[in-house]
């Protein structure tokens, strides 16, 4: 219905322009803009890794995402590609493809709506679960190797490559919400420290004393990157949230 009032505006407008005289020789037809930003992240003045993802929270449903994806644009000194993705109907989420400059103001505008956030000097982690280590590198350059222990048979830690989600001095590591009740030989209810979110299924870089004999030499984890406490802590104290990490075999 609403389509139909529209288009029939749209012909009362050309139809009286029309009626001016032949001076007229089209009626522009102006298309709605995307809905209202409610929220940007990253936020203003924030710095953050450079594979870090911009989400914009619209004040309503989207109807049209393509039209809302059009009005997106983040650049650097010039405009940054990325893929776009959707969670429920008002939240857009923009990837970069590849990762973003390093030590770089990041302006971004959709619609009316702008902000601008910088990245760091680009720290990076690299996972060798072959190896059994976890090495970090700034600007491109290694800095710290330490050891580690990923996920064993049947509970591998994934591949790929994964910004940091979320940072966390102290947590508590519940094997329920991976599906494992605490009941269960593999359960577990642990106090942990220095973690970094990978993926929301539960994968995290984090301090793990109770596996520092495995970490160099053996995978014993249920996924999760296990370091040595310094080191965890450590990486905890110079990694941001968007930093990535790349974890292969």
């Amino acid at each position: 219905m609403r389509n139909a009032i529209r288009y029939l505006f749209v012909a009362t407008v050309v139809a009286a322009l029309a009626a001016f005289g032949s001076g007229i020789a089209a009626a522009a037809i102006i298309e709605p803009s995307a809905p209202a930003v409610q929220a940007i992240s990253p936020g203003p003045g924030e710095t953050v890794g450079i594979a870090a993802p911009v989400r914009v929270q619209f004040a309503e449903p989207v109807e049209n995402r393509a039209r809302a994806e059009q009005s997106v644009n983040i650049r650097a000194e010039t405009a940054l590609a990325g893929t776009f993705s959707w969670t429920g109907d008002r939240e857009l989420t923009w990837s970069p493809t590849g990762f973003l400059p390093a030590s770089s103001p990041i302006s971004v505008s959709v619609g009316g709506a702008r902000t601008e956030f910088n990245t760091n000097a680009g720290v990076t982690a690299e996972g060798d679960m072959s190896n059994y280590t976890f090495t970090v590198s700034i600007g491109g350059v290694p800095v710290r190797t330490m050891p580690a222990s990923f996920g064993k048979p049947g509970w591998e830690t994934p591949s790929g490559t994964f910004p940091v989600m979320e940072k966390f001095a102290s947590i508590t590591f519940d094997s329920r919400t991976i599906g494992i009740p605490l009941n269960d030989p593999e359960g577990y209810l642990i106090e942990g420290q220095w973690a970094e979110r990978l993926t929301w299924g539960g994968v995290f870089v984090h301090s793990a004393p109770w596996s520092v004999d495995s970490q160099g030499n053996a995978n014993v984890s249920h996924g999760c990157i296990n370091l040595p406490p310094g080191d965890a802590q450590w990486y905890y104290e110079n990694v941001s949230v968007g930093d990535p990490v790349y974890l292969h075999w």
